[in-house]
This record gives C-alpha cells, structure tokens and sequence, in this order.
C-alpha cells in the first residue's frame, strides 16, 4: 500500500470522524432538549392530578349524604 493510499484512507477515516462527532453533538442536544420537555410535561401531569384530586371530592357525595333512589 502506498503512501498516497494511506493518505487517502486516514482522510476518509478523519472525515467520518468529524461526521460522527457532529452527529452525536446533535443528539446529545435532541436527548437534552427531551429532557426538559419530559419534565415539563412531568410537572404539568402532576399539577393536574392535584386540580383533579381538589376537584373530585367536592362533586362526589359520601354514600352516606346521598338521599336514596325512590323505589327504596
């Protein structure tokens, strides 16, 4: 093999490199950007359970405050 073939094939070898840096760049920034979102969306999924949790009871009577059907 000659020099000019190792040239050649270290070129090759360096620019994938640079590719791939680039490539795993972007998706660490995409799997940060989830992330956050994740959270977001995390915070949000437990403020509505809260809202739920303070809205359910008062639309629900106890069994035993309920007036009874009319065939009783």
């Amino acid at each position: 093999m000659s020099n000019r073939d190792l040239e050649a094939r270290l070129d090759e070898l360096e620019t994938r490199l640079a590719f791939q840096d680039d490539l795993i760049n972007t998706l660490s920034e995409q799997v940060a950007r989830q992330e956050l979102d994740i959270r977001e969306l995390w915070a949000a999924k437990q403020l509505l359970h809260k809202q739920l949790k303070d809205v359910s009871p008062s639309n629900i009577r106890r069994e035993e405050d309920e007036t009874p059907p009319p065939h009783y």
